[in-house]
């Protein structure tokens, strides 16, 4: 009995050291950085609408079933194409975007370069060596050959946001971080200066460089350890310039907030929404492709680009299942679903749209 308890004390004395000094767990925010916030109740913070998961016995059964399910085409078999970054001149007058897979994106508007949830690391896990792995072998570019980035912003904290590995090697590149409030303590920990940080809460803006950024709410959570549920803030992003008007949803689920982010922010020549690793036993966080081209009509959308998709499995769904479900809706709703290869980049104020069925 005395070995049993001392081999207990010894496996959590090094749970507790990783927990704590791990550097991919990132640093819960001191309480001044958050408890001035109005989302901020009862030491967390919360979704407006009430927001809780389908956790009971017959639920978790049926997720263990789903788990074992053999032939479930939740990965594909074969490398995804992709296109080599950039595919064409960069920077360039107007606004583009590129598609790197799941949600990262770069947002090129008004000759400023942004990366929006830029995660480009190999698996969404504390430990890349662990976890599902990107579906493709390869990025469509070497990360030491990115250009320069003149703004990076974050929806919110889970790993398949943001990604310490990422944040190490772009930290020399990146001149300005935003994000939502609270997730300036991992990228301080992470040896982001302060200074380059600017923490937003919802509903707030700031011009910078000729563009206005607008912190908005969305319906999630947040945390990346053992004692930080909630402890940040999570969001959606309202990015406008001379030239365009984008809509950034972050992880969501569906909500009223859509409609009054459409009635202050909108139209959006172009909305980038979540549409990826839904399943009806946690709706309230994640929207099913249906409300995701619901949310893009909420916000007053004209164009829609699915993101949260296409590069790694975080549910039990079919890995081509979020981009059929949503151009099929789309269609039905006459909403133009935008389709880029990973890595291809679009003009936003163009006549077209990348439209090929490439998953097929």
């Amino acid at each position: 009995m005395t070995i049993i308890l001392i081999l207990l004390f010894i496996i959590l004395l090094i749970a507790f050291l990783i927990v704590k000094y791990y550097p991919a767990f990132g640093k819960k925010p001191a309480g001044e950085r958050v408890h001035s916030s109005p989302q901020y109740s009862q030491g967390s913070f919360q979704n407006p609408t009430p927001t809780s998961l389908d956790t009971n016995f017959s639920s978790s059964v049926s997720m263990i079933r789903d788990l074992v399910k053999r032939d479930a085409n939740r990965k594909p078999d074969v490398d995804l194409p992709r296109v080599p970054f950039p595919s064409f001149s960069h920077p360039r007058h107007g606004t583009n975007v590129t598609w790197f897979g799941h949600s990262a994106s770069m947002l090129e508007m008004d000759g400023k370069r942004l990366l929006l949830d830029p995660m480009f690391g190999s698996a969404p896990s504390p430990f890349p060596w662990i976890g599902g792995k990107r579906y493709s072998r390869e990025l469509p570019f070497q990360l030491d050959e990115l250009p320069s980035i003149d703004a990076v912003i974050f929806s919110h904290d889970h790993y398949d946001h943001l990604d310490y590995g990422t944040i190490r090697k772009l930290r020399n590149k990146v001149t300005q971080f935003f994000v939502p409030l609270g997730v300036g303590s991992h990228l301080e920990r992470w040896g982001i200066h302060p200074d380059h940080i600017v923490e937003l809460d919802w509903w707030d803006e700031v011009e910078w460089a000729g563009l206005t950024i607008a912190c908005t709410p969305a319906r999630h959570f947040s945390g990346r350890s053992l004692n930080d549920r909630n402890a940040s803030l999570w969001c959606s992003w309202c990015i406008s310039g001379a030239s365009s008007n984008i809509f950034f949803s972050g992880d969501s689920g569906y909500s009223p907030h859509f409609k009054k982010i459409g009635e202050l922010y909108g139209p959006f020549d172009l909305t980038m929404m979540e549409c990826g690793q839904y399943d009806p036993r946690w709706a309230p966080i994640h929207m099913l492709p249906e409300e995701t081209v619901q949310a893009h009509l909420d916000v007053k959308g004209k164009w829609l680009l699915p993101i949260h998709w296409g590069a790694f499995t975080l549910s039990f769904h079919e890995w081509t299942d979020p981009i059929e479900r949503v151009t099929k809706s789309g269609s039905e709703r006459n909403v133009p679903i935008v389709t880029p290869k990973i890595g291809e980049t679009f003009l936003v104020d163009g006549d077209s749209f990348p439209s090929s069925k490439w998953w097929e």
